[in-house]
């Protein structure tokens, strides 16, 4: 078991002999996650020292962190420019009362929004904590879903009677695969990267994962197609005879970000789609195909997730702070 401590999050990750994490318990919500189909009573024989003791369940804001000074604009762009971000100063008024020690250790205070949920505010204010996506866990949306749709005691009976498949069967899938991703891009802030998981956006959608550092922006649509062989074209995946438009929906959801992302900073922003396919028998590519990823993601290998660490640099230190305060403010998505 170890220990995982990282912008404001602490958990303890259950890992299997060879190095597998099977679940993880949030200490901060006390909430348990079940990433692999393993045997979920010698899990919490594991965990019991801290499930014994856990008060009931409750849910603390985040602090936002502070955005890290940048160079002046650049007024003139030349070829390779990268736009720098002027970080504004959000001042304290005069007589207010400082803010609470209880910040990460080595992180400058901000003054919190005083503005009710989703009224938007100036460019690097720290959003209200209704607002804050820090905190959202990956496929928290799904999660959601999964609880509308659980049906009561009488009725879920009746269903078993009858051999009826549950409903939310094929939602479970899903988060199992947005839970097995998530893990996999929370091994990265430690390399300079940025991750929020369950972006909301309009009309009941969200992006599973936006992943922030110096490599670039991506968004990442997680499909949980356990065995399948895959095969990924220019507008379309194919799984046998049965083809999904999985390719044109994540390039259309990295362009609205995109579209978010530049307005609210200020700045291009670049977003490229990545379609990331759990635990697949096989994965083939067309090769025409650049502006979508398609990656293999297995809970036992790292690779492919931990290559997005060594792409070469596109935004310095304080591009990447800027974007991830945009992206974290679920106001900024309201229009999306």
């Amino acid at each position: 078991m170890t220990r995982w401590r990282r912008y404001g999050h602490e958990r303890l990750y259950v890992n299997l002999p060879d190095g597998q994490s099977a679940a993880w318990f949030d200490l901060r919500n006390h909430q348990l996650n079940i990433l692999l189909d393993v045997d979920r009573d010698a899990v919490l024989d594991a965990l019991a020292p801290y499930l014994a003791q856990r008060p009931e369940p409750s849910v603390n804001p985040l602090p936002s962190p502070a955005l890290p000074p940048a160079p002046p604009p650049v007024s003139t762009p030349l070829a390779g420019w990268i736009p720098e971000v002027p970080v504004p100063v959000v001042p304290r008024p005069v007589g207010s009362a400082p803010r609470s020690s209880a910040h990460r250790p080595g992180s400058p205070s901000t003054q919190p929004s005083k503005q009710p949920p989703g009224t938007p505010g100036p460019i690097g204010a720290a959003p209200h904590p209704a607002d804050d996506l820090a905190g959202n866990p990956p496929g928290a949306a799904i999660r959601a879903k999964i609880d509308e749709l659980t049906p009561g005691f009488w009725r879920a009976l009746l269903n078993r009677l009858r051999r009826r498949p549950a409903e939310t069967d094929g939602w479970r899938k899903g988060l199992v695969g947005e839970e097995t991703v998530g893990a996999e891009l929370e091994r990265l802030p430690s390399r300079g990267w940025r991750v929020l998981h369950s972006i909301p956006l309009p009309r009941d959608v969200d992006i599973d994962h936006l992943l922030i550092g110096p490599g670039g922006v991506f968004t990442f649509n997680t499909k949980y197609h356990v065995g399948a062989r895959i095969w990924v074209g220019d507008q379309a995946v194919k799984m046998g005879s049965q083809a999904y438009p999985y390719v044109r929906k994540a390039r259309a959801e990295a362009e609205r970000a995109s579209a978010v992302l530049s307005r609210v900073c200020g700045f291009p922003v670049r977003v490229e789609g990545v379609l990331a396919f759990v635990e697949p028998a096989k994965l083939s590519e067309a090769p025409s195909r650049h502006d979508v990823h398609a990656i293999r993601v297995h809970a036992i290998r790292h690779d492919q997730i931990a290559a997005f660490g060594d792409y070469p640099t596109v935004w310095q230190p304080a591009h990447v702070e800027r974007i991830y305060a945009a992206a974290r403010d679920r106001r900024n998505w309201l229009n999306a």
